[in-house]
């Protein structure tokens, strides 16, 4: 048997999910479905890319007035004002699939939307961004995956933390 929420092995007899603390009561399948076995490491995925999308968006945010002053002479004036706009831009980006995370970790039924789209973007920037771009599509996309989240989001009360 396994929990609903999160997948995990349960054993016979046991009254909480060793994975997630959810209340055992009577374990609906014998099988982890496809959401709950990988739903928990797409969440962890979209953290670790979006760490390292974050990352630069610091820097330019952080280092813009350094970085203005490296420019050759003849580099035009708006490229100083440029650089902490995409330093913003790229952080806001970040944050999009943090949430994106987030809420596929909380079950939210907004999340699977705003990951697929995400994924959409993501398909664009290889290699991490193309692998983690499909693992989401082929993970969130198909029909059964839909209904399975559905069940997922109602039953964890649309956003219970795993």
């Amino acid at each position: 048997m396994f929990c609903e929420r999160c997948g995990a092995k349960l054993q016979v007899g046991q009254n909480f999910c060793s994975g997630c603390g959810k209340p055992v009561g009577t374990p609906l399948s014998s099988e982890p479905s496809r959401i709950q076995s990988h739903i928990r490491l797409l969440a962890i995925l979209w953290f670790v890319v979006s760490a390292c999308i974050l990352l630069p968006g610091l820097f330019l945010l952080g280092f813009s007035a350094q970085l203005v002053n490296m420019l050759p002479p003849e580099a035009p004036e708006f490229v100083a004002s440029i650089l902490p706009v995409a330093g913003m831009f790229i952080s806001a980006i970040a944050a999009v699939g943090f949430l994106a995370g987030w809420g596929l970790l909380e079950r939210a039924p907004w999340a699977r939307t705003l990951a697929i789209v995400l994924a959409c973007f993501s398909l664009i920037h290889v290699p991490l961004g193309t692998a983690l771009g499909i693992y989401t599509l082929w993970v969130l996309l198909p029909a059964k995956s839909e209904q399975e989240y559905r069940r997922a989001a109602r039953l964890d009360g649309a956003g219970a933390f795993n």
